[in-house]
C-alpha cells in the first residue's frame, strides 16, 4: 500500500514539474492582412487582428484556430482559459461584424486569419499540418464554411482539406440568420444556399466534430441542423463525423465541449504522427 502511495505520489509531483516546465507567450493584435490591404481600410485596421498563445519551448505542437461567436454582430477575440496550458498553441480571432461589414466579409477574414496561421505558424514553433479550426455559434458557422466550402480558403491559396480537424461548436448549419436578415428573410424562415455549410458537404473534408447543447435548451433548431449535417455527410461518404449532444446545457455550451476538443486534437494529432 504504502509503495503504491509513494507511486501515486511521485506521478502527480512529475506531472506537475513537467508542467511547470512548459512556459507560454501571448502575442497580440497581429494583423492577418497584408500591410497593402489593413492601409487602405480602417475598419480591416481595427478588427482584423489575433492573438497567438504558444508554448515558448515545445516544438511541432498542434494550434487551433478559435473563433468568436456574437450573431456575426458582435464578440471579441478570446484565449479560452480551458484550452491553455495544454501543451498547443491557441489562436483567437476578430473579425469584421454586421453590420459594418457583410456576411461574406466575416467568412474572408476568417479564411484570411486562417491562411495567415499556415503561413506563420511554423515560426512560432507549431505545426503546420496540426493546425485545427474550432469556434462557438457565430464562430462555429465561419469554422464550418471554410472548412466545407473550399473556395474561400483557395482564395488565398490554400486547401480547406489540409485543415486538420473542424470542431465547430453550436453552428449554424443552414444559411447564417445575419445573412437571411440582409436579404430580408425572416428569422426563422430556413434556407440553404451557398452561404450555409449544409450546401457544401462533400466525402472528402477534414473530419468533423459537431458539438451542440441539449435539444430542448439550444436556440432554435440548432441540435437538428448539425444532425441533418452529420446525416448528409455521411451520405456524402465522409468517414469522420461525428456529433455530440451536451445533455442539461443550453446554447452556452463551451465548458463541457472545451474537453472534447482537446480529446479531438489528441486524436487526430495521434492518428497522424502514426502515420494513420
Amino acid at each position: 500500500m504504502k509503495k503504491i502511495l509513494f507511486y501515486y505520489l511521485f506521478s502527480i509531483v512529475g506531472l506537475a514539474l513537467a508542467a511547470q516546465e512548459t512556459s507560454y507567450t501571448t502575442k497580440k493584435d497581429i494583423p492577418y492582412y497584408s500591410e497593402e490591404i489593413s492601409r487602405k481600410d480602417a475598419y480591416i485596421r481595427e478588427r482584423c487582428v489575433l492573438d497567438i498563445y504558444y508554448p515558448e519551448n515545445k516544438k511541432d505542437y498542434p494550434t487551433v484556430v478559435w473563433f468568436h461567436g456574437g450573431g456575426l454582430t458582435g464578440g471579441q477575440k478570446e484565449i479560452p482559459e480551458a484550452l491553455k496550458g495544454k501543451g498547443i498553441g491557441i489562436i483567437g480571432v476578430n473579425y469584421r461584424l454586421s453590420p459594418k461589414a457583410n456576411v461574406q466579409q466575416c467568412i474572408e477574414d476568417a479564411a484570411a486569419a486562417v491562411s495567415w496561421v499556415f503561413e506563420n505558424i511554423t515560426a512560432f514553433g507549431g505545426d503546420s499540418s496540426l493546425i485545427f479550426v474550432s469556434g462557438h455559434s457565430a464562430g462555429g458557422y465561419l469554422t464550418a464554411m471554410i472548412g466545407l466550402d473550399k473556395s474561400w480558403l483557395g482564395k488565398y491559396g490554400k486547401h480547406a482539406d489540409d485543415i486538420a480537424g473542424l470542431i465547430p461548436f453550436s453552428a449554424q448549419t443552414i444559411t447564417h440568420f445575419t445573412r437571411r436578415k440582409e436579404l430580408g428573410i425572416p428569422e426563422k424562415q430556413p434556407v440553404v444556399d451557398q452561404y450555409a455549410p449544409l450546401y457544401h458537404v462533400r466525402p472528402d473534408a477534414p473530419p468533423l466534430l459537431l458539438i451542440t447543447g441539449d435539444r430542448e435548451l439550444e436556440l432554435l433548431g440548432r441540435y437538428e441542423e448539425n444532425a441533418y449535417l452529420m446525416r448528409m455527410m455521411m451520405v456524402a461518404g465522409h468517414k469522420d463525423t461525428r456529433l455530440y449532444e451536451l445533455d442539461g446545457y443550453g446554447h452556452g455550451m463551451t465548458e463541457p465541449a472545451f474537453p472534447l476538443l482537446l480529446k479531438e486534437v489528441q486524436r487526430i494529432t495521434k492518428n497522424k504522427k502514426s502515420g494513420k
